[in-house]
């Protein structure tokens, strides 16, 4: 608060005559209320001791809010536009004010713009990200294209139903959120990737539809081989070896339905998912798996094929994976890390590229990733 200067006694009246316990009595009142009940027709000096006061505007910290000056409600509009301006420029350009926080520039590239939602094929692999920043325990995502795409089950996006093969949009609504919960249950679930078995994915199947199938699975997860090899359908790591950076997997791709013979709704899913993972028995090297899965799921009408209401058959499935060791069949992906290389006898692969097919692997021993 500015001094306030003397004021210039030589045009003043002459003393008052107002007695001490009358000043001090209109003093109090006028703090209390800021003059607003003071006398009518006070003396000279009490008009001037009012005046001090009202020129000094002392706020008290229990009064409510008082209107502005009008110079100070103009300049609080020359701020707010100027407030606008400056959040309409940091939308734009973050990195404005990121980069000047403690670790913002890093933070702000670990965390980049995420991609829309995949709505058809890619005509490519993803640019960038050519393996030279490293993954680390905070950033497991750091290096690599997964880092902008959208985190688990929320990645995988049910599209809108619509009623195909003679059965109505319940029925598809009920296709699609089957099948999203399929790939949850099997790619996403943190037990069945730390290894544990995938139950609440295999009470999804119908054991009426496909007499082989569940048999096969279980049979599979107990006695895993070459022919029956869990990590067909699911993904599981051996808890003894790795274990998960973090709590997130990165997922792409997209979901379509069509119909199929009559009562025979089908439901096409293509999905990567990026696994970050650590030994378990210590360290802080992140390698990352990669699985690309393309499934195509079946809800039959129970009226005309041999099926179990609101379960679902598989079509078809296949799958590719990245960063995990060859000829190794025993019903877990074992990523590779440094010293555990192996020298690759197949193709070169992006495991990022979802512009083309699954690839059929079958004879192939190892293929070489370019990047994981």
């Amino acid at each position: 608060m500015s001094s306030v200067p003397p004021p210039d006694r030589s045009g003043d009246e002459p003393a008052p005559s107002i007695s001490d316990e009358q000043l001090d009595a209109f003093l109090r009142e006028a703090a209390e209320d800021g003059g607003r009940s003071a006398p009518k027709e006070p003396s000279a000096r009490a008009r001037m001791v009012a005046a001090r006061l009202r020129e000094q505007e002392e706020p008290t910290p229990w009064r409510g809010p008082q209107p502005a000056p009008r110079r100070r409600r103009r300049w609080g509009a020359v701020v707010g536009v100027v407030a606008l301006a400056a959040v309409a420029v940091i939308a734009l350009r973050p990195s404005l004010v990121t980069d000047h926080f403690p670790g913002g520039e890093a933070e702000a590239a670990a965390s980049p713009t995420p991609l829309a939602a995949e709505t058809a094929r890619p005509t490519g692999a993803p640019g960038g990200n050519d393996g030279s920043e490293q993954a680390t325990r905070e950033h497991p995502f750091r290096g690599s294209p997964a880092l902008r795409w959208a985190d688990g089950a929320d990645a995988i996006e049910v599209p809108e139903a619509e009623a195909v093969a003679g059965m109505s949009k319940a029925d598809a609504e009920l296709a699609l959120r089957r099948t999203k919960e399929l790939l949850v249950a099997a790619n996403l679930d943190p037990d069945v990737i730390a290894g544990g078995r995938p139950e609440k994915a295999l009470g999804l199947l119908d054991p009426e539809a496909q007499k082989d199938l569940l048999p096969d699975q279980r049979r599979g997860l107990r006695e895993p081989s070459r022919e029956n090899d869990p990590v067909g359908l699911f993904s599981r790591f051996d808890p003894n070896e790795v274990r998960l950076a973090g709590d997130v997997v990165k997922v792409r791709g997209r979901m379509s339905l069509a119909g199929g013979k009559p009562g025979e709704i089908e439901v096409h899913a293509d999905y990567t998912f990026v696994y970050p993972l650590v030994r378990a028995d210590g360290g802080d090297h992140v390698e990352r798996t990669i699985v690309r899965r393309q499934i195509t799921t079946l809800l039959l009408d129970p009226d005309r094929w041999y099926a179990t209401p609101g379960k679902l058959a598989i079509k078809e499935y296949k799958v590719n994976t990245f960063n995990t060791a060859c000829a190794v069949y025993d019903g877990y992906l074992h990523p590779v890390f440094p010293g555990d290389r192996q020298q690759g006898t197949g193709p070169s692969v992006d495991p990022y590229d979802r512009s083309g097919e699954v690839r059929d692997t079958q004879g192939e021993e190892c293929g070489i990733v370019t990047r994981t």
